[in-house]
This record gives C-alpha cells, sequence and structure tokens, in this order.
C-alpha cells in the first residue's frame, strides 16, 4: 500500500509542474516574452529552494528507515572488517560535507542571483588562487584516503600471523571447494589433469605423501574465531570473486593464478545470530563476478566457531584420499569381513 501511495505522490507532483509549465506558457503569451522569461524565473529560483529542502529531507527519511536494515548497522565480523568500515566512515563523513556544501551553494545560488533587471552583472573572469585552493584540497583529501586504502590493502593481503590457519578456496561453477591440510600442515600437490569431479575436485596428485591426509569439503568452510585465517584463492574453470560481504572482504578467483587474503574473525556463528537477533542467520561466502547462468545461486557458508567446535568437527573428517582410494582406508570395514560375518549371524540363527 505504501508503494503505491509513494507512486501516486510522485505522479501527482510530476503532473503539478507539468501544470505549472503550461500555465507559465499562457502566461508568457499574454505579458509578453521578457515578464514571462522574469516570471519564470522567480518559479525556478522558488523550486530550487524547495527541491533542495525536500532532497535533504528525503535524505533523512531513507536513512532513518533503511540504515538498521544495511550490514553497516550490524557491524563488520573480523578486525580487518572494522578496519574497512573506519575507512568507508572517514570518506563518508568528508564526501558528505562537500556534498552538503556544495548543493546548498548551487541551489541558494539558483535562487539567490536569478535574473533582477536592477543588479548589475559582475564580470568574474580567472582567479589562479582560487583555482589552486580548489585543485589542491580535493587532490589532498582523495591521497590521504588512498594512502589509507592501499595500507590496508596490503594488510590485508600480506602475510598473516604465524598461527594462522590455511584454507585454500577453489571457485567452480558453480560453487565453492574448500580445502584443509592434514596433520602434517601442508598442502599435497594438485594438477588441473587429475580432477575428478566425483573423487578428486580439485585435482590432488595423490602421490604426493602430503596430498594424502588432505581434506575437501563443498560449500561449508569451518574457521576458529579469533584465530587468523589465511584464505588460498584459486578457480578450477572462469574467474569468481570470493565475496566475505560480512567480514567485508572481496578476492577474484582466478585459474592458474594463486590470490591470498587473509582475516581475524571476531564473531561466531552463535554470537552473530544472538547479536543480530536473527536465529537463521549466517556468514556467507558469495560470488562477486559475472559467472555464468547460476552466479545467482553460487553461494556457500562459513561457519565461525570456537577451537573446541572445530577440532571435534575436524576429527569426524576423512581425508579425501580415502574417498578417491576407499580400500586404503584402515577404518573400513573389508567386503569379505562384512560378508563372512554376515554369513557366521546366519548359521547361528539357524
Amino acid at each position: 500500500m505504501s508503494l503505491y501511495l509513494s507512486v501516486a505522490i510522485i505522479v501527482l507532483i510530476f503532473v503539478v509542474i507539468f501544470q505549472i509549465a503550461k500555465a507559465s506558457e499562457y502566461v508568457s503569451i499574454l505579458k509578453g516574452e521578457e515578464a514571462s522569461r522574469q516570471q519564470n524565473n522567480k518559479i525556478n529560483g522558488f523550486l530550487m529552494v524547495a527541491f533542495l529542502v525536500l532532497g535533504f529531507i528525503g535524505i533523512y527519511v531513507c536513512n532513518k528507515a533503511y540504515y538498521g536494515k544495511t550490514q553497516l548497522a550490524q557491524g563488520a565480523a573480523s578486525i580487518q572488517g572494522e578496519k574497512v568500515d573506519q575507512m568507508l566512515f572517514v570518506t563518508l563523513i568528508i564526501t558528505g560535507i562537500v556534498f552538503v556544501i556544495t548543493q546548498v551553494l548551487l541551489f541558494w545560488f539558483a535562487y539567490k542571483y536569478q535574473e533582477d533587471k536592477n543588479r548589475k552583472v559582475f564580470f568574474f573572469a580567472h582567479s589562479t588562487k582560487l583555482e589552486l585552493i580548489w585543485t589542491a584540497i580535493p587532490a589532498i583529501a582523495l591521497t590521504v584516503l588512498v594512502v589509507f586504502g592501499l595500507r590496508n590493502w596490503f594488510f590485508f593481503t600480506g602475510e598473516p600471523p604465524k598461527n594462522a590457519m590455511v584454507v585454500e578456496v577453489t571457485g567452480k561453477q558453480f560453487g565453492w571447494i574448500f580445502r584443509y591440510p592434514g596433520k602434517d600442515a601442508v598442502f599435497g600437490k594438485k594438477y588441473y589433469k587429475n580432477i575428478d569431479p566425483a573423487t578428486n575436485s580439485v585435482g590432488i596428485i595423490w602421490d604426493d605423501t602430503y596430498a594424502q591426509d588432505d581434506i575437501l569439503t563443498e560449500q561449508t568452510m569451518y574457521v576458529v574465531k579469533g584465530t587468523p585465517i589465511k584464505l588460498i584463492i584459486g578457480s578450477r574453470d572462469v574467474i569468481h570473486d570470493v565475496g566475505l560481504t560480512h567480514f567485508r572482504l572481496k578476492m577474484d578467483a582466478v585459474p592458474g593464478i594463486p590470490t591470498t587474503m587473509w582475516f581475524t574473525p571476531i564473531y561466531t556463528t552463535k554470537e552473530m545470530r544472538e547479536k543480530t537477533g536473527n536465529p537463521n542467520f549466517s556468514y556467507e561466502i558469495s560470488c562477486d563476478q559475472m559467472c555464468g547462468n547460476g552466479h545467482y545461486s553460487m553461494k556457500g557458508v562459513i561457519e565461525v566457531v570456537d577451537q573446541e567446535e572445530y577440532d571435534l568437527w575436524m576429527a569426524k573428517q576423512k581425508p579425501q584420499y580415502f574417498t578417491a582410494f576407499p580400500e586404503k582406508d584402515p577404518t573400513a570395514v573389508p567386503v569379505a569381513a562384512k560378508a563372512d560375518s554376515t554369513a557366521k549371524a546366519t548359521t547361528a540363527k539357524m
């Protein structure tokens, strides 16, 4: 209902403006061109001030209504994200002040200096000092913002602390694959020609002993709160983009060219659900690069847990090597032994 009302009000405003314009045409015919132009200037000057006031009211109303629904209101969920939010707010403050000053001057000047036959025009051709001021100040402000941005960028993409947890993220059409190193804490080698969607989704070289304890999961990544997480990012088909909205980070996933970034989560998923009041909240990993027809569905989940929960989850995982070669799994029961135990149980019943 409110949508229809808003549309009706907008249409009504345009109708009123149209009618005013038509009335001005009739006045110009009756009063003559010069008198009509002066009247139009007065009307336009008044409308400029009205649009200025209505525009600022609209900005305030929209901010009041929708800010709480944005992720800015939730706050960043990582230490790096807090730095990104800080940069954003500083940028908004600086550009906001400039926006308000320039818009007020623009609309007020249009009203203040409308045509007046009693006012003499002042011809102002050039001022080197003024041009230096309005060139130097924005240049300095933008340079400072860029320097802060680059500093944080090098921080996010540089080397993490030594205690960082490392996860390999691979994008595919249309999902995510996560690889964790096993007890040796070293990733095994991989080769794209070894990719098998059923048993070897990232192309691990099984002859590499470092690869035989690597763990693969799809769509859900587990990380630990308070522990730096280094992501080694790649793709097995087209260019994707790892988008971590709640952590305020993103990085391209490029075939054949690994990229990296790291972050430190500061809230578990459970804590974020309490903070947002949303029992269904989950951290999302999305693809922020158009990658094909199923791009819209390329979404994964990041579970942020404490160390105890992570250790329990990891203990339940089986290395991908045993999925590819189930006969080498020491915990698997051989088929012959199963058949023998079944036969004995049947004989005992008879």
